[in-house]
């Protein structure tokens, strides 16, 4: 399949993939990933390996966007949980704390 990663075009293949992420350890995912085999990858260190260009040169949706079309299982960012804000009652409740049973 040809794609264009930073304005440079690349001609993937699945299999190609594969075969370039072989061996490679995995870096900790703190954004989006990519499964290859069993294991996550995030998307800028699979962008580097198959188009051996620097991180910066190319963005993340730009590889996301070609091993989703490759067949690639992603993962989006995971949001935070929003933060519950106390109302001044609930608040003075939560520092009396629970009541004991004597």
């Amino acid at each position: 399949m040809r794609c264009v990663i930073a304005r440079f075009p690349f001609e993937l293949t699945k299999g190609g993939v594969l075969e370039s992420m072989k061996g490679v350890k995995p870096e900790p995912v703190t954004g989006e990933s990519v499964i290859i085999g069993r294991r996550h990858y995030p998307v800028k260190q699979v962008g580097q390996v198959i188009t051996r260009q620097d991180r910066r040169d190319f963005s993340a949706a730009e590889v996301l966007r070609a091993m989703v079309q490759l067949g690639f299982t992603c993962r989006a960012v995971a949001k935070a949980a929003p933060l519950g804000i106390l109302s001044p009652m609930q608040h003075a409740s939560a520092m009396l704390g629970t009541p004991v049973t004597v």
